[in-house]
């Protein structure tokens, strides 16, 4: 089925890079350009960009006359602009939200939406079903709103012409495995960050967060160019804490962990671009909704109980807090997941698993073992069983 891109509604560096190589490398058929609010100096600077030679393949959502200064191959039809400039002959687009609206479609195409549950407006889902729209489709209808490689097979099945993506078609995708097991460095000097993250990974752990709240900007960064050798042996996702513009400019960190304190969720969504993996803290679940809704992969939530290694503590959660927070996930259709945050011990998994957690983040219980080895493979082990149990 084919696939149609849109951008995401912030401009950030490097996106014409990545627009002309979803396009080169055949992944989207046509890249909508989406950028409310934007002006159009700014558009004209992205669209500036992108080669004369895939332009036919964009789409523009606003300033339509720019479409025709430029080259490119289609316009979006929206409430902003209704209605295509006068001579326009290229492709034609337009959103819908109703199934009574599908038989008015003239365009070459539209979407209709939201299929499945919003991911980047949490709550936000449409009032129908996937079954109830495919007894109207018609040619040309495309399905938005919750589209993930994972469904896309469900599209097809129901006969949709192909699927639009907007955070899935940039966002990079994380490893659900490594995910599990997350090793939050601790330390006072660089060389404790570096062996206790080495300990870790020798025992299995792949996501190592560093973490260095008393140490300089200079010093984080050293230590997390000692790290990258390590990252590219064992294939670990490497992280760091609050340095958002660190883990936007080298490309050995696979992103950033931001706290309530650090920068905020949006802000930091835009100065990191959508290619890299964006964790955000929470403690209740207005903070992970909203958390969701500016932009962040995944949510850090806790604390399970009282931890020494973070100070300004938020109110313990314990595993009542964990299965409440996770049920409105699921009413709400939120599907980001979940790791479980603050002085968890290994006969505290099971329990912590339980409640729909995606995993384990952990830092003392690693680093105060007698063997951090054997400790960190003997957490992998009861999360395997935790999950293999949950499942029976």
């Amino acid at each position: 089925m084919e696939l149609i891109a849109i951008t995401v509604p912030y401009f950030y560096p490097g996106e014409a890079r990545d627009i002309a190589d979803a396009l080169m490398e055949n992944r989207f058929k046509y890249v909508h350009v989406r950028k409310p609010g934007c002006c159009a100096e700014e558009m004209r600077g992205l669209l500036e960009q992108i080669p004369d030679g895939l332009r036919d393949r964009l789409s523009l959502h606003d300033f339509h006359e720019l479409a025709i200064e430029y080259g490119i191959g289609g316009i979006h039809l929206n409430s902003r602009n209704p209605f295509a400039p006068d001579g326009w002959e290229g492709r034609l687009s337009r959103s819908i939200h109703s199934l009574e609206e599908i038989s008015g479609v003239t365009e070459d195409y539209a979407f209709i939406s939201p299929v499945f549950p919003s991911i980047s407006k949490p709550g936000y889902s449409g009032n129908f079903t996937l079954e109830e729209v495919s007894r109207w489709l018609t040619p040309g209808i495309f399905a938005l709103g919750g589209v993930t490689a994972e469904k896309l097979p469900l599209l097809e099945d129901a006969g949709f012409a192909g699927a639009a993506m907007l955070g899935a078609a940039w966002r990079r995708e994380i490893d659900r495995g490594a995910f599990r097991l997350q090793f939050i460095t601790a330390g006072n000097s660089i060389e404790e960050v570096k062996e206790g993250a080495r300990k870790a990974v020798e025992g299995g752990c792949r996501w190592v967060q560093v973490r260095m709240k008393d140490s300089t900007k200079e010093e984080t960064e050293e230590a997390v160019r000692l790290l990258a050798p390590l990252r590219e042996r064992c294939g670990i996702t490497l992280l760091v804490d609050d340095h958002v513009d660190m883990a936007a400019r080298l490309d050995c960190l696979d992103g950033v962990h931001v706290g309530k304190n650090d920068m905020p969720v949006a802000e930091a969504r835009k100065v990191l671009g959508p290619g890299k993996i964006l964790g955000a803290t929470a403690n209740t679940y207005d903070d992970l909704k909203a958390a969701v809704k500016a932009g962040a992969d995944y949510v850090g939530l806790g604390p399970f109980r009282f931890t020494t290694t973070k100070k300004n503590l938020s109110p313990v959660l314990g595993t009542e807090g964990y299965r409440r927070i996770l049920a409105q996930c699921r009413e709400d259709g939120i599907e980001t997941p979940v790791v479980a945050i603050g002085g968890i011990t290994e006969s505290d998994i099971p329990q912590v698993m339980q409640t729909g957690v995606a995993g384990i983040a952990v830092s003392g219980s690693i680093l105060r073992a007698v063997d951090p080895v054997a400790e960190t493979a003997r957490l992998i082990s009861t999360i395997e069983t935790s999950l293999t149990g949950n499942k029976n």
